[in-house]
């Protein structure tokens, strides 16, 4: 059996979409898989083009997320309208074009992820590999890089590693056997002391604040947490509420959200076990702008001119209360559909007078 997939007619198809005189621009939404997977896609396609270069649509805050940055030299820079017509093709990793109002401006080549398919958003790309049993793109990228018989070098395989902890949670989210066997064939590369300084740098010393207010402003809904924290200074330490909150005994699921800039970002977290966070997020907000995920994790962002910003939190518990109305509703209908089925079938039973 062989360790990866053979994957020899698509890197075929996926390198003869370039010319050497072409720019390339890898897009991503920057998280450590998204940064990893980027890194490897410039490795992969790097002589087949002129240049790559790589841009996130999101504001890199958290710290971890700037150390590996710095530590492992990923050249990201932010993304702007301005850079487009420096380049004549465009590639996406760790996302769809519909997850991010700025990934959605542009024609893409390619579209590497392990995100869930939206079929009301379906990718549009020269060349695509989707496939969400897998727990991190850079699983996927790690395979691209095995068939092309490339060794990553410690900078990349640390990237890589980081990628696959960081979305599997070190295993403890959903991740499938491609997962573990990247995972391992890139720990013969890495640089174990350059990741421990990243996951060391986990939080800013400003963001402390945070904490306290967070565990004054807490609603609890049964094995369920809400908390709504106001304006932020970032929407990465709702992220980091919300992993924190998720470790609590009794507590399968939370919601944390706060404003920034413009926009309401929601953050779920999920055991995996009781609810589908992706789900829910869609159900929730899909009607107001960017919202999904995967069964554990989700995330939406709504446009403050959207909502009542002065009843956010009222406007977020709403929204859940009505999607649990409706499922509630929607299960008495069923049950009743199959106890009328049910009597309907006793009473026409030809055995019986």
């Amino acid at each position: 059996m062989a360790y990866f997939r053979t994957l020899e007619n698509r890197l075929v198809k996926l390198q003869g979409l370039f010319k050497k005189k072409e720019r390339l621009l890898i897009m991503i939404n920057a998280d450590p898989d998204a940064l990893a997977s980027a890194l490897a896609l410039k490795r992969l396609l790097y002589r087949k083009v002129h240049s790559v270069g790589i841009a996130h649509v999101n504001e890199v805050s958290r710290p971890d997320n700037l150390e590996m940055i710095k530590l492992l030299r990923i050249p990201t820079k932010r993304f702007s309208p301005a850079l487009l017509p420096h380049y004549d093709r465009f590639a996406l990793v760790d996302s769809q074009p519909h997850h991010h109002k700025d990934l959605a401006r542009v024609d893409y080549s390619v579209v590497l992820d392990h995100h869930p398919l939206d079929k009301e958003n379906p990718v549009q790309a020269d060349y695509q590999e989707i496939i969400p049993e897998y727990g991190a793109t850079s699983s996927l990228l790690t395979e691209y890089l095995y068939n092309m018989k490339i060794r990553p070098g410690k900078l990349l395989a640390t990237a890589l590693v980081y990628g696959i902890k960081t979305d599997t949670q070190s295993f403890e989210r959903k991740f499938s056997d491609v997962d573990i066997r990247a995972f391992r064939h890139l720990t013969k590369f890495y640089e174990p002391l350059l990741l421990q300084n990243i996951i060391r740098s986990e939080f800013h010393r400003e963001w402390l604040k945070y904490f306290s207010l967070a565990f004054r402003k807490i609603r609890f809904m049964g094995n369920g947490a809400s908390v709504f924290m106001g304006k932020v200074d970032s929407p990465d330490i709702l992220v980091i509420l919300a992993d924190f909150f998720l470790r609590v005994h009794n507590i399968s699921w939370d919601i944390i959200s706060g404003i920034h800039e413009d926009r309401l970002v929601i953050i779920f977290r999920g055991d995996g076990l009781r609810k589908d966070m992706g789900k829910l997020c869609t159900q929730m907000f899909k009607d107001l702008g960017p919202a999904g995920g995967h069964k554990q994790m989700a995330r939406a962002e709504i446009p403050i001119e959207k909502i009542d910003q002065k009843h956010a939190q009222q406007f977020i518990l709403q929204r859940l209360a009505d999607v649990r109305n409706k499922k509630k509703k929607t299960s008495r209908t069923a049950n009743s559909n199959r106890k009328e089925n049910s009597a309907g079938k006793t009473n026409n039973d030809p055995g019986k007078d």
